[in-house]
């Protein structure tokens, strides 16, 4: 079923529109929901959320693409549930040392928020994605925005495990330098 499909059957207040949506877009969103929580069960509860909230959000908002709106809200309900997590202990898996990894280039002494406004930092960053290959970008954030791990990106990839681990410490290289050179001081 089309995305346009989909988002009609919401504005007409369908149920239909969640399964829909489910079938299209579920593996996905547990997927990405999994890479951060590394819990099934909290996976399936951020999809399931994540639903619910795009059901009160639809309508008003038409999302174009669909996927990619209930991939925003499957992501965000997970890191909020992963950093909601980490308050009351340190975890491990995949988002921690993703975070960690990205940490180095975005932080320093003072938070992103001193040095820079979330906004600008966020177009910033958008600058960096645009100037990269296909690949890097397909790399980079299948880590930082998916949460992959490495076996994962490099079965996307066809590259190997350490093919990917080199290369994102050479992106996360460039994109410190990039920020540092439009004025992020890390």
């Amino acid at each position: 079923m089309e995305d346009r499909a989909i988002v009609q059957l919401f504005f007409e207040r369908s149920e239909e529109a969640i399964r829909a949506a489910d079938r299209k877009y579920g593996k996905l969103c547990y997927k990405i929901a999994h890479n951060i929580l590394n819990s099934s069960g909290d996976a399936e509860e951020c999809v399931n959320d994540a639903y619910l909230g795009a059901w009160n959000t639809i309508p008003p908002a038409r999302p174009e693409p669909l996927g990619a709106y209930l991939c925003k809200i499957v992501r965000n309900l997970a890191l909020n549930r992963y950093h909601a997590g980490c308050a009351l202990k340190r975890g491990g898996g995949n988002c921690a040392v993703a975070l960690e990894e990205l940490e180095e280039c975005l932080a320093s002494g003072s938070s992103v928020e001193d040095s820079l406004a979330g906004q600008e930092l966020v177009r910033l960053i958008e600058g960096f994605l645009d100037g990269l290959s296909v690949e890097d970008r397909v790399i980079f954030l299948g880590r930082y925005w998916f949460a992959a791990c490495y076996r994962d990106i490099a079965a996307r990839t066809g590259m190997s495990e350490k093919a990917v681990s080199v290369r994102l410490v050479r992106l996360r290289k460039r994109l410190r330098r990039y920020l540092k050179e439009r004025g992020v001081f890390l």
